[in-house]
C-alpha cells in the first residue's frame, strides 16, 4: 500500500476537504456553519478503543438544521459487552455498519470546514484523529468549540466543570436519545445556542470570544 502521508499522494475526499480551507471563512457567529458532532465508543482509550458510531447535526443562523445531519454506524473490529449496556449498540444486529475507512470518508464529506463543536471536545477529536492516522492521513483541520470550556465562559461559572447531563437539567434540556451519538450531538446542539445565547445577554459577544481559551482547558 502506497503511504499517502510520505508521498503526499492523499485522496480525492480529503484534497477536496483540504481545498476548503482555503477559501476565506465567515467571521461572525450568524454566517457560520457549526457542526456539533458525538462518537460513541468501545472505550475512553484513544489509542487502543474504537469508534462505535459518529452522529453529527449542522447550526447555522442561530438555528438546528435538522437536514443537516449525519449518522453512521461502524463495524466492530474490537468488541466489549461490557459497554453495551451504555451505547446499546450490538456487534451484529439490524443497523447498517460500515468500514472505518467508510465512516471517515463520510463524516469528513459531511464536516466540510465547518467549526466542529462537541462536549468535553477533546476526546470525540482524538478518536477521529486516531482513526485518520490508521489511514495514513493528516489530523482534522477544523476550528474546534468544546462546550465545556464554552460554558466556562458565563459570569460566575469560571471554575465550574460539569458532565452534559448535569448541563442539561442546568439549562432544562430533555435528554432523549442520550448515549446515542446522534442523540448526544442534539442535545449538545441545544446547549450550545442555549450557553451562546445567555453570552450574548452578558456581553456583547464576538466570532472570536468563542475560541478564546485560557491555560490548557479541554486537552487530553
Amino acid at each position: 500500500m502506497i503511504s499517502w502521508f510520505k508521498y503526499k499522494n492523499y485522496p480525492i475526499f480529503w484534497k477536496q476537504y483540504s481545498k476548503k480551507f482555503k477559501q476565506k471563512q465567515p467571521k461572525s457567529i450568524e454566517n457560520t456553519r457549526f457542526v456539533v458532532f458525538d462518537t460513541e465508543t468501545t472505550g475512553l482509550d484513544i489509542f487502543n478503543d474504537r469508534i462505535l458510531s459518529i452522529g453529527a447535526i449542522g447550526v447555522s443562523n442561530n438555528t438546528i438544521d435538522v437536514a443537516d445531519s449525519f449518522e453512521i454506524y461502524l463495524k466492530q473490529e474490537k468488541f466489549k459487552a461490557e459497554t453495551v449496556k451504555i451505547h446499546g449498540i450490538l456487534k451484529e444486529g439490524k443497523l447498517t455498519k460500515h468500514s472505518e475507512a467508510e465512516a471517515v470518508e463520510d463524516f469528513i464529506n459531511f464536516i466540510e470546514n465547518a467549526v466542529l463543536v462537541a462536549h468535553h471536545a477533546a476526546f470525540d477529536i482524538e478518536m477521529i484523529n486516531a482513526a485518520l492516522k490508521r489511514l495514513e492521513l493528516p489530523k482534522l483541520k477544523n476550528k474546534i468549540i468544546d462546550t465545556g470550556i464554552l460554558y466556562k465562559k458565563l459570569e460566575g461559572k469560571k471554575d465550574s466543570h460539569f458532565n452534559l447531563d448535569v448541563l442539561c437539567e442546568e439549562f432544562i434540556i430533555p435528554k432523549h436519545d442520550r448515549h446515542t451519538a446522534a442523540g448526544d450531538a442534539f442535545i449538545t446542539a441545544l446547549l450550545f445556542l442555549k450557553i451562546v445565547s445567555t453570552l450574548k445577554k452578558e456581553r456583547n459577544l464576538h466570532y472570536s470570544d468563542l475560541f478564546r481559551v485560557s491555560g490548557k482547558e479541554g486537552l487530553l
